[in-house]
C-alpha cells in the first residue's frame, strides 16, 4: 500500500476494529482495569482441556484471516505476501488499538508460526518453499511448532543428536525432540535434525521443513504443573522427508536455528509494554489495589520496581528495533530476552507479596487465585528460547566483546565428543 502516516493509519484501523470487533468492557478511560469485569487472565502456559485449546485456535485463526482482508495480520510483510509493507511503529500503533477490543487469547502456537517460522523461510526458504508456506503461515490457515530441544540437548542445542540420514531424494529421520510447544496442533515442524556425525557438532546439522501427519511421527503431549499440555514429546520413527523440504544448505541448520532464536528473543515490535504472556503492570496494580494494600510503603516500593522495569524493557525493546532496522534480530534481542524473562520472574515475586495466602488459596475471589499460574509458568521462560546464562553468554561475547566460554568440544567430530 501507499506509504501512510502513523496516524492515519491509526486511525483507518480504529475504524475498521469498530466495524470489525467488541470494544472491551474491563477498561475504563484512561485503560486502568475494570475490578471484577470480564475473565481475569494471567497464565504463561495455556492450562486448557484439548478441546478447549482447539477451540481456542479455531477462534484465533477465524480472526487472523479477517484481519488477513486488510493486510492487518502482516503489516511488516511486502504487499506480495499479503502483506501492508509498513514500519514497527505502524504495527506497534495497530497492537495498541486491538487490546481495546474482544480478540481471541493469543496462543504461543500463532507466535511460533508467523514471527519464528514465516520469517526463517523468509531468509533461507527457496523461491518454491516461499510461495508454498508464507501466505499459508502468516493467514495461519496452517500453524507450525519448533522441532528443536532433546532430552540431552537443550541449553546446548549445539549437541542434538536427531539423524536424518540422505536415502536419494529423501532423508530418513530417527531420533526424539522435546518441549515442542502445541506440537499437537500444528500441520508442520521446523526440524533441526544432524546429519553429518563426522563434522563439529555446529557444522554437522540441517534444517527441514516436515509435515506432522507424515508416517513416523508420533506427538505424545506432557502434563505440566500448571495443569495444561502446552508442550510435547515428538518422536521419529524412519519418517521421511523430500530433499525438497530443506530448509536452507546441507549443514548449515545452525544458522538456521540461529535466525528462528533470535526472532524468538526478538521483542522490539511489541515493545515490552504492551500485553504479553504471564500478564501486565496494569493487572498488577489492579490486583494491589483490589487488595487495600498500595498504602503499604514497602508494597508501593516493590511496584515502583516492577513499573520501572517494564519501562526499561520497554525503551529497551524499542531500541533493539532502531538497531536491526527491519532486518533480521541481532544479538542486542538476547536483552530483551533477559529482561522480559527477569520481568515476569519479579512481578510473580511481587504479586506473591501483595496476595500472600490469597495465592494458594482458591477462595473463588475475582483476580487472586489466577495468579498461581502465572507463578507456575514464569520460570519456564528462563529456558525457551535459550536459557538465561546463553542469553548471558551472547551479551557478553557477541555485544560486549568478551573472551568466549572455554569449550572442550570445538572441532572436534561431533561423535567422539562424550555424551
Amino acid at each position: 500500500m501507499a506509504k501512510v502516516s502513523v496516524e492515519e493509519f491509526e486511525a483507518e484501523a480504529a475504524e475498521w476494529l469498530a466495524e470489525n470487533a467488541e470494544p472491551l468492557k474491563t477498561r475504563e478511560s484512561d485503560g486502568a482495569l475494570v475490578w471484577g469485569a470480564g475473565e481475569f487472565s494471567v497464565s504463561v502456559f495455556h492450562a486448557l482441556a484439548f478441546a478447549e485449546e482447539k477451540a481456542l485456535l479455531d477462534s484465533h485463526r477465524a480472526w487472523q484471516q479477517k484481519k488477513a482482508e486488510k493486510g492487518y495480520h502482516a503489516i511488516l510483510w511486502e504487499e506480495e505476501w499479503g502483506g501492508l509493507g509498513l514500519t514497527k511503529a505502524h504495527a506497534r500503533a495497530y497492537g495498541q488499538l486491538e487490546r481495546g477490543y474482544m480478540v481471541p487469547d493469543k496462543h504461543e502456537c500463532f507466535g511460533v508460526t508467523t514471527g519464528l517460522v514465516a520469517p526463517t523461510i523468509k531468509v533461507f526458504g527457496t523461491p518454491e518453499q516461499k510461495e508454498q508456506f508464507l501466505k499459508l503461515f502468516i493467514t495461519c490457515e496452517a500453524l507450525c511448532c519448533q522441532l528443536f530441544s532433546e532430552p540431552g540437548a537443550g541449553s546446548d542445542l549445539g549437541a542434538l543428536g536427531c539423524r536424518a540420514e540422505r536415502d536419494g531424494d529423501e532423508w530418513v529421520v530417527n531420533g526424539q525432540k522435546v518441549w515442542s510447544s502445541a506440537a499437537q496442533f500444528a500441520e508442520w515442524g521446523e526440524l533441526i535434525a544432524r546429519t553429518d556425525p563426522d563434522a563439529p557438532k555446529h557444522k554437522g546439522m540441517t534444517a527441514f521443513m516436515i509435515p506432522m501427519d507424515a508416517p513416523g511421527v508420533e506427538v505424545r503431549p506432557i502434563k505440566q504443573m500448571s495443569g495444561g499440555q502446552s508442550f510435547n514429546e515428538v518422536f521419529f520413527s524412519d519418517a521421511r522427508i523430500p530433499d525438497t523440504l530443506r530448509l536452507g544448505p546441507e549443514g548449515e541448520g545452525w544458522k538456521v536455528a540461529l535466525t528462528t532464536l533470535g526472532f524468538e528473543r526478538d521483542h522490539s515490535s511489541s515493545g515490552g509494554g504492551g500485553a504479553s504472556s504471564g500478564g501486565t503492570w496494569r493487572q498488577l496494580l489492579a490486583t494491589a489495589q483490589a487488595m487495600g494494600v498500595t498504602e503499604d510503603p514497602l508494597i508501593r516500593q516493590r511496584l515502583m520496581e516492577v513499573y520501572i522495569h517494564s519501562r526499561v524493557e520497554h525503551m529497551t525493546n524499542r531500541r533493539a528495533a532502531d538497531l536491526a532496522k527491519g532486518g533480521t534480530p541481532g544479538p542486542e534481542g538476547s536483552l530483551g530476552k533477559l529482561l522480559w524473562t527477569e520481568g515476569m520472574n519479579l512481578m510473580s515475586d511481587v504479586v506473591s507479596d501483595v496476595l500472600g495466602p490469597r495465592l494458594i488459596a482458591d477462595s473463588g475471589e475475582w483476580g487472586t487465585f489466577e495468579w498461581g499460574e502465572h507463578v507456575l509458568g514464569a520460570p519456564g521462560y528462563r529456558i525457551a528460547g535459550g536459557s538465561d546464562e546463553v542469553q548471558r553468554n551472547i551479551i557478553g561475547e557477541r555485544v560486549l566483546g568478551l573472551p568466549g566460554e572455554p569449550r572442550v568440544d570445538k572441532g572436534i567430530p561431533w561423535k567422539d565428543v562424550p555424551k
